[in-house]
């Protein structure tokens, strides 16, 4: 699956753990907090899809993602992001092919 797509579908995924998307511009990768009681995760909107589908894959990595039905293909996608997660502190870009 391009990152392209397999963006909005991680987008819907951590909406459905209440998690609020927002898209800012700065210099920060992206991550999660709680605003106001709110659970929200920024995602730069200057950064590439790549760096914001990892950004969505760490974070519900983090989440108890076993409650909630992911379709194949995304948790496909999903395991092949932690495989190449494992051992790395913070992947560049998750999509391209190791060197």
């Amino acid at each position: 699956m391009k990152p392209d797509k397999l963006l909005p579908e991680l987008e819907d995924l951590v909406q459905r753990f209440g998690y609020r998307v927002r898209r800012e511009r700065g210099s920060f990768r992206g991550s999660s907090c709680v605003l106001e009681g709110e659970n929200l995760i920024v995602l730069n909107r200057n950064q590439p899809v790549e760096v914001q589908v990892a950004t969505l894959a760490r974070l519900i990595r983090q989440l108890d993602h076993g409650s909630v039905f992911v379709k194949p293909a995304v948790r496909r996608e999903l395991e092949a992001l932690w495989d190449r997660f494992a051992g790395a502190e913070e992947p560049a870009l998750p999509f391209e092919d190791p060197a």
